[in-house]
């Protein structure tokens, strides 16, 4: 048996999800990859993830795996998978992995980025995936607050009802508020985990930091006191994609230039 690993880019916003469902609530990544591979080679497999991304979320680098007994080379996976494939979905590398590698167990971190279009009049070509906020955002109160987040904390207060994590203890390499082109900021989120929901609440916090409603200085509070309730609002599922899954020893700042604290700060 072979241990395939495939990194894959896809669009959410047609998907139910990333996770097969026991029952058909609509098309799934998992089960669309299944069953692809299944036309290919009349293979039944299970797909592993890295990541559980959720209605509507989308991603640049997942990382998958899953057995098989096929002798297609691996450089021919990716063309033969996406002949097959929607348009949505693309698969950008394959790899055979040691047996022991499992996509989401042998990660170290992930990164996430949250695209906001913070303008009065919203670009159409971002709706399907930058979260719209028309009202003018206290950008530098936001990224001070961001600040605050970043390092090892019990993250309870950031995480929704119905996870299946046993610990809220997680280390949060970068939460970095970033202006882009086009009235665009970006929330950038890299971590060893993620609870439920996590990333998409932390960037609710910040809005709510942004529109002057939670001031920068109570969000060190908001962690200690560990209430859900206490945090901002869960913001919406389409602005979030997951960028990179890392299985190295090098920590995010080291594999992203973008990341870099300025001159005076020490990265974490």
């Amino acid at each position: 048996m072979r241990n395939i690993c495939l990194t894959l880019a896809y669009d959410g916003t047609s998907y139910h999800g990333f996770q097969r469902q026991p029952q058909p609530h609509g098309p799934t990544i998992q089960g669309t990859l299944e069953r692809v591979w299944e036309s290919l080679v009349g293979e039944k497999i299970q797909v592993h993830t890295a990541g559980r991304t959720d209605t509507g979320v989308h991603a640049k680098g997942q990382v998958v795996n899953f057995q098989s007994e096929t002798r297609i080379p691996e450089e021919k996976i990716p063309k033969a998978f996406n002949s097959l494939l929607p348009r949505d979905i693309r698969i950008l590398s394959a790899l055979n992995e040691r047996p022991e590698f499992h996509s989401r167990f042998s990660a170290r971190w992930k990164r996430y980025d949250y695209l906001i279009d913070n303008r009065p009049v919203p670009d159409v070509f971002q709706r399907l995936y930058a979260l719209h906020e028309p009202l003018p955002l206290r950008r530098e109160a936001m990224a001070e607050a961001a600040d605050l987040l970043e390092g090892k904390h019990d993250f309870r207060a950031f995480a929704a009802a119905g996870g299946t994590s046993k610990t809220f203890e997680r280390t949060l390499y970068v939460c970095r508020v970033a202006e882009g082109e086009n009235g665009l900021l970006s929330v950038t989120c890299a971590a060893d985990g993620f609870l439920y929901h996590m990333v998409r609440i932390l960037v609710g916090t910040l809005l709510e930091v942004g529109r002057g409603k939670i001031p920068v200085e109570r969000v060190e509070g908001i962690l200690a006191g560990r209430e859900r309730k206490e945090a901002g609002e869960t913001a919406p599922a389409h602005g979030l994609t997951l960028v990179h899954v890392h299985y190295g020893e090098e920590l995010p700042r080291e594999v992203f230039p973008d990341l870099r604290r300025g001159k005076g700060k020490k990265d974490r």
